[in-house]
């Protein structure tokens, strides 16, 4: 059993008060995030300190390795779309923490990909129907060949990261964010679940409780207004 946390957005009180909802409900449960920890919302520096400290696992999105290529290669396309993509709220919650922003990038950049995991698959944009072809229809035979595809295609816009494709049907539940829905929303022809459900413009931070491939359970809270004001 496991916890999976959407997308955070800088959203740091309600992660907080998230997080302490899955644990006193949950005590010894991991947790893990599907990224885009950073932008949009106030709190993008807390949120990334309290996932360090806390030892939240999460697969990065693509607005942080778009915080993480704007101070480490600024002529990617990572970091020249981050200025159009919330960075500013990034930005000045590290105006007193600049001496933060090196160690946290390179916890950015630290993060896998994905996890998979037994209990089911996580990363932030999930794996493109663009993959099954490649991939035979068999995922785990030919993991060796994903991961080889996952790093030849994360900066494109049918990578992990960044992809708003159709998703494959992997034979295991994939746990994903990035495409904002308002409700935690079941693909059943993919057998995917999106749980990014739009803290950082107000509607609320969600987590899914997952056992063998199966949600068992949702917890989720109103964005706190430290965050989002």
């Amino acid at each position: 059993m496991i916890a999976v946390i959407g997308d955070v957005h800088g959203c740091y009180y309600t992660l907080v008060e998230l997080f302490n909802k899955i644990k006193e409900k949950y005590s010894t449960v991991p947790i893990y995030c599907v990224g885009d920890l950073v932008d949009r919302g106030n709190n993008s520096y807390e949120v990334i300190k309290f996932v360090k400290e806390e030892k939240i696992l999460f697969t990065p999105g693509n607005h942080d390795y778009m915080f993480y290529h704007f101070f480490k290669d600024p002529d990617s396309i990572f970091a020249r779309s981050w200025i159009f993509n919330g960075s500013e709220s990034t930005i000045q919650s590290y105006e007193k923490h600049g001496e933060a922003v090196f160690e946290h990038i390179e916890f950015i950049k630290s993060a896998p990909f994905y996890f998979n995991l037994p209990d089911c698959f996580i990363s932030h944009a999930g794996i493109s129907i663009h993959y099954h072809s490649l991939l035979k229809n068999d995922f785990e035979a030919n993991i060796d060949l994903f991961n080889e595809l996952v790093v030849d295609d994360f900066k494109t816009d049918r990578g992990i990261l960044w992809t708003r494709d159709s998703l494959m049907n992997i034979g295991k539940l994939q746990i994903i964010g990035h495409t904002k829905h308002q409700e935690i929303t079941f693909d059943q022809a993919a057998n995917c679940v999106y749980i990014d459900t739009g803290a950082c413009v107000g509607n609320k931070l969600s987590c899914v409780i997952i056992e063998d491939n199966k949600i068992v359970d949702v917890i989720d809270v109103k964005p706190n207004l430290n965050d989002i004001i």
